[in-house]
C-alpha cells in the first residue's frame, strides 16, 4: 500500500534544502519518492495520506545505549508512586538492583519500556555494545539498529539524542531519494532551530521501514 507522509517542513538531513510542505511517499517499508506534497499527490492520487504537525526528519541515534538500557532501570508505570517515571540510576539504581535482583525477565521488560520511550523521541537507533541478551532481544524485536561506537560520549545519558547536539549529529542517515527503508520521525515544532532547542521531547512519530510504531496519543 502506498502512503504519504506530509509534514509542514521536510528535512533530508544532508545538503539538500529543506522542503516546504514536504512529504514522503512509501510502498511498503521502502521510501518510493520524496518532495512537494502537491506534487506527490498528484502523481499517485490513491495513497493513503498521513498529515502530521511540523517537521519530518530522518530517524535519529541515541549514543547512550549500553547506559541506558543496561545500566539503568524503566519503573513500570505501577512503580511510580515508588519510583517515579524516569530512568532510576547511578546509586539509585544500584541500591534498587541489591534490593530487587535484575533478573533476566525484569531487564527485558525495563529494557522494552526503554524503548518505547525512545521511540516517543524520534530514535530509531542506539549506539554501543548491548551485552545482556534480554536487553538485545528487546531492542531488535522492535526493529531499532545497534551502531558501533569508539568512544563513550560527554554528557549524562539521556533520552534525548539531541541533548548536547545539533540535529546533523544526532540523525542515523539522510533521508533517500528512494529505495531504501523509510525510517523518519515527525516533531511539532516549525523549524530545525526550534526542534535542538526544545529538543527530541516533541516528537509526535516515529516511523521504522515503513511501520508507524510511535504515534503521540
Amino acid at each position: 500500500m502506498l502512503t504519504i507522509h506530509a509534514a509542514d517542513l521536510v528535512i533530508t538531513g544532508d545538503r539538500r534544502p529543506p522542503v516546504p510542505g514536504g512529504a514522503l511517499l512509501v510502498d511498503g517499508r521502502e521510501l518510493a519518492a520524496l518532495g512537494p506534497y502537491e506534487e506527490l499527490v498528484a502523481a499517485h492520487p490513491t495513497a493513503r495520506i498521513r498529515r502530521w504537525p511540523g517537521v519530518l526528519t530522518p530517524g535519529l541515534c541515541n549514543p547512550y545505549g549500553p547506559e541506558l538500557l543496561e545500566q539503568a532501570y524503566h519503573p513500570d508505570p505501577r512503580e511510580a508512586e515508588e519510583l517515579g517515571l524516569e530512568p532510576v540510576t547511578g546509586d539509585a539504581f544500584a541500591a534498587l538492583a541489591t534490593a530487587f535482583p535484575m533478573t533476566d525477565a525484569r531487564w527485558g521488560a525495563s529494557a522494552r519500556r526503554g524503548v518505547q520511550r525512545m521511540l516517543a523521541h524520534g530514535t530509531v537507533a542506539v549506539a554501543g555494545a548491548l551485552r545482556r541478551r534480554a536487553v538485545s532481544d528487546a531492542v531488535l524485536r522492535v526493529g531499532l539498529s545497534q551502531e558501533e561506537r569508539f568512544e563513550r560520549p560527554a554528557g549524562p545519558p539521556s533520552l534525548d539524542p539531541l541533548a548536547g547536539r545539533g540535529l546533523a549529529e544526532a540523525v542515523l542517515s539522510p533521508l533517500p531519494s528512494k529505495g531504501m527503508d523509510a525510517t523518519f520521525a515527525v516533531f511539532d515544532v516549525p523549524d530545525e532551530e526550534a526542534l535542538v532547542r526544545r529538543g527530541a521531547a516533541t516528537c509526535v512519530a516515529t516511523v521504522l521501514g515503513g511501520r508507524l510504531v510511535y504515534r503521540r496519543r
